[in-house]
Order: C-alpha cells, then sequence, then structure tokens
C-alpha cells in the first residue's frame, strides 16, 4: 500500500494558485497508476519512489515541472515525452495549466511503465566522464566589466563552472553588440545580488 508525505501536502499548499491543480492531479495520477507508491522530499521537492524513484514534480515562480527518473529509458508510443534533461522544464515542458499535460490514460501509461522499469531492475545508464575539464573562455570584456564591481566579481569566482558557463553562454551568444551590453549589465547585477543566471526559475 502507498504512502503519502506531509510534506508534499504542505509544499502544494505553499506553491502559487496556478501550480496547487496541476500538482494535486499529478499526484492523484501517480497514486493511481501505482498504488504502492511513496512519497518523499528530495533535494526540496516531492519524489515518488517504488523500488528506487519513479517520478519527481516541482512548483516553479511560473510553470510545473514533472519528471521521469529513467524518461529515456521508457516506451513513448505517442511522442509526448521529452528526455532532454532539464529539470526546470521537466518531461513536458512548462506546465502552466492543467491543459498542458497529456491526457490521463497518457500519462498514467508513463507512469505504469517508469514503475515497470524499477520493478525490472532497469538501471539508467551512467554517462561517460569527458577526457577532461572544459576550460572556461571568458570573454576580455566580460572580465573588465567584472573588475569593476567587486560583488559581482566574488560571486562569479564563487560559482560552480556550470553557473558560470551559463552568464558566459547568455551573453556571448547575443546576436548584437547592444544586446551583448544589455546582457551583460543585467548580468553584472544580479551577479552584485549573488544571483544564478536562472534564479527566477528557483522556487523561493
Amino acid at each position: 500500500m502507498g504512502t503519502k508525505d506531509k510534506r508534499v501536502e504542505a509544499y502544494i499548499s505553499n506553491a502559487g494558485d496556478f501550480a496547487k491543480p496541476i500538482l494535486r492531479h499529478i499526484r492523484e495520477l501517480v497514486h493511481q497508476a501505482c498504488p504502492d507508491v511513496v512519497e518523499t522530499m528530495k533535494w526540496s521537492f516531492p519524489n515518488f519512489e517504488h523500488r528506487g524513484i519513479l517520478c519527481s514534480m516541482a512548483a516553479f515562480k511560473e510553470h510545473c515541472a514533472f519528471n521521469f527518473w529513467k524518461a529515456r529509458l521508457m516506451n513513448d508510443p505517442q511522442k509526448r515525452l521529452s528526455t532532454v534533461e532539464k529539470t526546470s522544464m521537466g518531461n513536458f515542458g512548462r506546465l502552466r495549466t492543467l491543459e498542458d499535460l497529456p491526457p490521463d490514460s497518457v500519462l498514467i501509461a508513463y507512469i505504469k511503465e517508469a514503475a515497470r522499469l524499477n520493478e525490472g531492475g532497469t538501471k539508467v545508464p551512467r554517462k561517460s566522464k569527458p577526457a577532461g575539464k572544459k576550460k572556461l573562455v571568458i570573454p576580455r570584456y566580460f572580465k573588465l566589466a567584472l573588475g569593476k564591481n567587486r560583488k559581482a566579481l566574488a560571486t562569479f569566482d564563487e560559482f560552480s563552472n556550470s553557473h558560470k558557463q551559463e552568464y558566459l553562454d547568455w551573453i556571448t551568444e547575443a546576436k548584437t553588440e547592444e544586446t551583448r551590453n544589455k546582457r551583460m549589465a543585467t548580468a553584472i547585477e544580479w551577479l552584485s545580488e549573488g544571483k544564478p543566471r536562472n534564479w527566477k526559475y528557483l522556487k523561493k
């Protein structure tokens, strides 16, 4: 028999008004499709376990996300499942209303498929480690801008390479110099406040 966690209920209650019906619906379907599922909280958002992690859901500022732990290994005859590993986007994109979710029958089939993989002991293949750590390439103009703001520079230096790269990609991918300068000014402002590039999508 499955179990519910009061922390998950609290998480849903504290989510935005748009998110509550989405999270509750996902929760209901997971328990319907897998009666033995166990709820828990991992990484500050709700996870559902059945012989291992089955799936998870999360609420952000303007959208929700629903992820399957073994999405890359699941059958997808409906072609509705994204296996791109971007947690904030989820396997079904950014969910802002119930209509953004696939039909219940499709979701239930996915949940049962995920449960079947766990019951069979299927493991997610480990990613091969890169030959070497990718060196960050920081443009001179951004180095100069950082040098003029001690707080921004301190934050940038303390960030992990992945967080640094998010800012660098955003700035260097600008199509025009004007756009690049605007992004760089915004980046310096956010860094001086200790914010990562995607801080808007972090649940408060």
